[in-house]
């Protein structure tokens, strides 16, 4: 990766960047910049009671995100992650809540893609708040080119994909609380419901 002194300065300094992941192109910047997040809200007229996820190169940056992870949720994760599955859990007192439209919960996702892994190294923390690289109701960047007609000009900078394609399908959006699980957004991956028996949440 011939640009990491530029992403991470980028990163930073409240700035938002665009990166391929394994499913569709995101936008993304460090959680603890309110205003790189204000202004993600504004490049996508993302509606504000819609919250972006947290993504990481590993399940154990984002646990310090998260409230403790029940039998179930952590099955999920060792199942599915990395890969393109997000799960929807209770978040911790670190997770604030302009990331997530002052819900409980919060989706966490470790995609299965090397350049965004590389990415998320050249920060503390190596977690990015996230969206995907789009306006908002329109369709995301499925390749480089397309982030740059749809960011080029939004964004403060667009990462190569490195040959690290994105495969063109929505991540698998399922949620874990008390009460079971829920299936919040179908992917390609299927998440058979009925095998988490009650004790694990």
């Amino acid at each position: 990766m011939r640009d990491k002194k530029k992403i991470k300065e980028i990163l930073e300094h409240d700035g938002v960047i665009a990166f391929v992941t394994d499913t569709v192109w995101g936008i993304g910047c460090l959680p603890s910049s309110k205003k790189a997040v204000e202004r993600i809200y504004e490049i996508k007229k993302r509606d504000k009671k819609k919250p972006l996820i947290l993504m990481s190169d590993d399940i154990q940056h984002l646990r310090k995100y998260v409230k403790p992870l029940s039998l179930a949720s952590r099955e999920i994760i060792d199942k599915y992650f990395p890969g393109a599955v997000t799960l929807v859990v209770n978040k911790s007192d670190n997770t604030p809540n302009y990331i997530t439209s002052k819900l409980e919960t919060v989706g966490i996702r470790v995609p299965a893609n090397k350049t965004f892994a590389n990415i998320c190294k050249l920060v503390d923390g190596h977690t990015l708040a996230t969206t995907s690289a789009n306006i908002s109701s329109e369709p995301p960047a499925l390749s480089y080119d397309e982030a740059i007609k749809y960011m080029g000009d939004k964004v403060d900078y667009i990462v190569e994909d490195y040959g690290e394609m994105a495969q063109g399908h929505a991540s698998t959006v399922v949620g874990v609380s008390p009460k079971g699980i829920q299936i919040f957004r179908q992917g390609d991956i299927v998440i058979n419901v009925s095998q988490y028996g009650k004790a694990r949440f």
